[in-house]
């Protein structure tokens, strides 16, 4: 093992001709020679937000996913710019006001930690993770009216035991929680 960063080589599918396969309102299923994935339409990204309040709870939301057939527990998280009065929407605009939609607390201030991709031999999409500092809880949160959201406040100390309680509940967690129940990590301070 080197200090230098190896990168694999270059694909032979990478320069070939993409075909839209098919496309909806906001994912699209495309084909590039002998790889199929699905992106998000219209170029829409999304952020994911890791809120931890002052006495180191960590926010979660919880709510049905079709694609999954059940319930799933994940960080706050939303699209970008995904409506028309949105467009042009900041990473940081997005999440704050996703953040609040979404579990009721408001950050004094987001750190964009940089853009992730979650399932990369699958999905194009990609999300910038941000991080809210300086947490207030302004309202009940639980999304809009097409959302049905409930809100988690989990202490962090606690959080691979409320994890694994949910999946023994026969429901989903989204890998995002992950980096929250491995020790150290640049998540662990303010």
């Amino acid at each position: 093992m080197t200090d230098a960063i190896e990168t694999p080589g270059r694909d032979p599918d990478a320069d070939l001709p993409e075909e839209t396969m098919w496309q909806g309102r906001f994912v699209t299923a495309r084909r590039r020679g002998r790889w199929e994935y699905a992106s998000r339409s219209r170029g829409i990204r999304a952020a994911a937000i890791v809120a931890i309040d002052d006495d180191d709870h960590v926010i979660l939301v919880s709510q049905y996913r079709v694609p999954l057939g059940r319930i799933c527990l994940e960080i706050p998280a939303g699209l970008i710019g995904d409506d028309d009065d949105k467009t042009g929407e900041s990473d940081e605009r997005a999440a704050s006001r996703e953040l609040e939609e979404e579990t009721g607390y408001r950050a004094a201030r987001m750190e964009n930690l940089g853009e992730f991709y979650s399932s990369p031999g699958m999905v194009s999409e990609s999300f910038s993770l941000m991080r809210a500092h300086g947490l207030t809880k302004v309202s009940e949160g639980g999304g809009t009216e097409s959302e049905d959201i409930v809100v988690h406040r989990v202490p962090r100390g606690e959080l691979p035991e409320f994890v694994a309680r949910w999946r023994a509940m026969g429901h989903g967690v989204d890998v995002r929680i992950a980096m929250l129940m491995a020790s150290g990590g640049f998540l662990t301070g303010e």
